[in-house]
C-alpha cells in the first residue's frame, strides 16, 4: 500500500506589510503519495509557488500542520529544516541556478560537498546522475558552453545526487524553448517511472497534463485535484 510522503493539514500563510495582510494560503489540505508525479497549477498571484516552498521547507505556514515522512516538521529547527531540504529534497528552478564558472560535474556535486560526501565519492555520483540523464560526454562543459535543455538537465541531476525523497520543480521549463520543453518534460516522466516523487509548480496547462496528477490552485486554496486516465 502506498504511503503519503506529504502531507499537508489547514495550511495558510500570511503575510504582513506595514498596511495590509496578504492571505497567500487559507487552509489547504494536501497529501501526496511516495512515487506520485504531481503538478500544482495556477495563475499568478494563486499561491502555487507559497505551496511549494512551505513544501520544500523554504518558509513556514503561519497555520497548520506539516508531515514529511511522517515526522512533524513544524517541530524542526531552522538547522534541521536546511538539512533536510539538502539531504531529502531536489530543486529545481526556472533560472536553473547553476554557478557559470563551474563544469557541469561541479555543479551537480555542491550537495554533496554540503553534506561533506568525500571527494572521490562525489565524483563518482556526479557523473553517474549525469550520466542517467544523458549527459555523461558533457560533464567537464560549464553552463555556457550547453543548451537550455542540457543547462536544465545538469539542474535535475543536481537534484538527483543525493537520492532524495522528492523533486520540487518550480515552472522548470518557462525558460525553454518548445523543443527543450518536451526533452525535460520526458526526463520527468522516466524520473517518475523509475519511482521518484516528482511536484512540479506551473502556469502552464500544456506542462501540468504531462502528470499524473493535477492539482489547481486559486486564491490560496485548491480547487481541484484530478488524476489522470493516461496513468
Amino acid at each position: 500500500m502506498e504511503t503519503s510522503l506529504i502531507s499537508v493539514r489547514g495550511i495558510t500563510k500570511i503575510y504582513n506589510s506595514s498596511k495590509v495582510q496578504v492571505h497567500a494560503l487559507r487552509g489547504v489540505s494536501l497529501d501526496i503519495k511516495q512515487g506520485e508525479f504531481v503538478s500544482i497549477i495556477g495563475p499568478s498571484g494563486s499561491g502555487k509557488t507559497t505551496l511549494m516552498d512551505i513544501l520544500g521547507c523554504l518558509s513556514r505556514p503561519t497555520s497548520g500542520t506539516y508531515s514529511f515522512e511522517g515526522s512533524d516538521i513544524n517541530g524542526l529547527d531552522d538547522d534541521m529544516l536546511a538539512e533536510l531540504r539538502n539531504k531529502r529534497i531536489g530543486f529545481v528552478f526556472q533560472t536553473f541556478n547553476l554557478l557559470p564558472r563551474l563544469s557541469a560535474l561541479q555543479n551537480v556535486e555542491l550537495p554533496l560537498i554540503y553534506g561533506g560526501v568525500p571527494s572521490r565519492e562525489r565524483h563518482r555520483r556526479a557523473k553517474e546522475v549525469l550520466e542517467s540523464v544523458g549527459l555523461g560526454d558533457r560533464i567537464r562543459h560549464r553552463p555556457g558552453a550547453l543548451s537550455g535543455g542540457q543547462v536544465q538537465r545538469v539542474a535535475v541531476a543536481r537534484a538527483l545526487v543525493n537520492l532524495p525523497s522528492l523533486i520540487l520543480a518550480d515552472e522548470p521549463t518557462g525558460n525553454l524553448d518548445s523543443r527543450s520543453e518536451e526533452e525535460i518534460i520526458a526526463l520527468f516522466r522516466e524520473l517518475h517511472r523509475k519511482g521518484n516523487t516528482l511536484v512540479i509548480v506551473t502556469h502552464n496547462e500544456a506542462v501540468a497534463e504531462k502528470a499524473e496528477r493535477i492539482v489547481a490552485v486559486r486564491d490560496g486554496q485548491v480547487i481541484s485535484d484530478i488524476h489522470q486516465r493516461q496513468f
